[in-house]
């Protein structure tokens, strides 16, 4: 053995060493949710995805997810006061198609 050197000290490391923090937030990425062609607000909102990572990709995450919508939000009438589940279809770079929507009012 050398002298000066501790073989217990260059083989761990420090004892009790803390892990670094990572913000789950910088594994994200934002997409834009735009709705069918027939209403007059085409951008609905935003959406948080985890990015592509091996085998995981990003846009399957988001395949199926539902999005609840005003009927006023969409045609900047505020009288209009059904609601429609918007259904995403389609991904296109950070951009999210929904073209499938369900029908949420009742009939009276």
């Amino acid at each position: 053995m050398e002298v000066g050197k501790n073989k217990h000290l260059t083989k761990g490391g420090k004892k009790g060493a803390k892990k670094k923090v990572v913000d789950p937030f910088s594994k994200k990425d934002w997409y834009d949710v735009k709705a069918p062609a027939m209403f007059n607000i085409q951008n609905i909102g935003k959406t948080l995805v985890t990015r592509t990572q091996g085998t995981k990709i990003a846009s399957d995450g988001l395949m199926g997810q539902v999005f609840e919508v005003s009927l006023a939000d969409l045609q900047n009438d505020e009288v209009a006061f059904h609601k429609f589940k918007l259904i995403i279809e389609d991904v296109q770079g950070l951009m999210v198609m929904n073209d499938q929507f369900k029908n949420l009012s009742k009939n009276f």
